[in-house]
């Protein structure tokens, strides 16, 4: 595997540690059980809550709340409420996290090539 930090870091320690901690970060943000698979079908579409929970086989009310709430604090996840009686809320995918865009397709190649190769093993 490559080295990234390499690449993407020049200068001194003090900078690769920077980088080192930006990337803990990022991946603390989309890190949790649930966290990938939200983003995932809000890059699809705005959703209501419960539309995310029927979407979400497992999740449970409390959680998918926690998860949505750490995205919108990290700037990933736009929470809407519409004024009205009941109130209407909608989760639609924040412009930072579209560009993450290319990691689901990553997801997509790997799950295909996944797939292909379980085939060929089950009929070898």
């Amino acid at each position: 595997m490559e080295n990234h930090t390499e690449e993407l870091c020049e200068g001194s320690q003090e900078s690769v540690f920077a980088f080192h901690d930006e990337v803990r970060k990022a991946i603390q943000s989309i890190g949790g059980k649930w966290k990938l698979e939200i983003l995932w079908l809000l890059s699809q579409r705005t959703h209501r809550f419960n539309e995310l929970r029927r979407a979400i086989p497992g999740v449970t009310q409390h959680m998918l709340t926690a998860q949505l709430r750490e995205l919108e604090a990290d700037g990933l996840v736009h929470r809407t409420v519409h004024p009205e009686i009941p109130p209407r809320v909608e989760y639609t995918i924040a412009e930072e996290a579209k560009r993450m865009r290319p990691v689901f397709e990553a997801i997509f190649v790997w799950v295909s090539g996944r797939r292909n190769s379980n085939k060929a093993a089950r009929v070898a």
